[in-house]
This record gives C-alpha cells, sequence and structure tokens, in this order.
C-alpha cells in the first residue's frame, strides 16, 4: 500500500476530502520526521514508536580496494512495533 492508497482509504472510511486527508497525513509525518531529527522519540500506544538509535563506530573494508576505513558513530530513524501489532500480523501469516 502506498500513501496515495492510505489517503484515499482513510477518505473514503471518514467521508472527509482527499485534500483534506493528505494534508493530515502530511503533517503527521513532517511532525515523526522533526521530533526524530531533533533526537526525540514517537511513541503511538498500539502501534509502535519511532525512534532514534546509535549505532557505535565500527571498522569497515571497501571489497574493491581492500581498504580499511573507519565508519564514525551516527544515529539512524528506526521502527519498533509494539507487541499486540506483531502478534496480530503473525496470527494472520502464520509461517
Amino acid at each position: 500500500m502506498i500513501k496515495k492508497e492510505i489517503i484515499s482509504s482513510i477518505s473514503e472510511k471518514s467521508k472527509i476530502k482527499n485534500e483534506v486527508v493528505a494534508y493530515v497525513v502530511e503533517n503527521f509525518m513532517m511532525e515523526i520526521k522533526n521530533s526524530l531529527i531533533k533526537g526525540e522519540n514517537v511513541y503511538l500506544r498500539g502501534f509502535g514508536s519511532f525512534i532514534v538509535k546509535e549505532r557505535a563506530e565500527k571498522k569497515a573494508r571497501i571489497i574493491k580496494s581492500n581498504q580499511a576505513i573507519t565508519v564514525p558513530a551516527h544515529k539512524i530513524p528506526a521502527f519498533k512495533v509494539c507487541k499486540s501489532f506483531k502478534n496480530a500480523v503473525s496470527i494472520k501469516n502464520p509461517c
């Protein structure tokens, strides 16, 4: 499912114009992005958490030139799904 389909689905279910739903969805995503840029985590109960993870400095190798490099410590955005959400997905799709 892509963003456009999500907007259309919400619009149909709520009887709100596509433009209004698109505006809300865009602003929702921007708020999450801005919070993560500031280093703040975003917690959505019953859904999951958008968190900022810190990666430690590590040694790596460029395979083509066999050159060793150091990848500096850095932060990355991540999503951690909540337990009830994870269980709901695994029940629908058993391995």
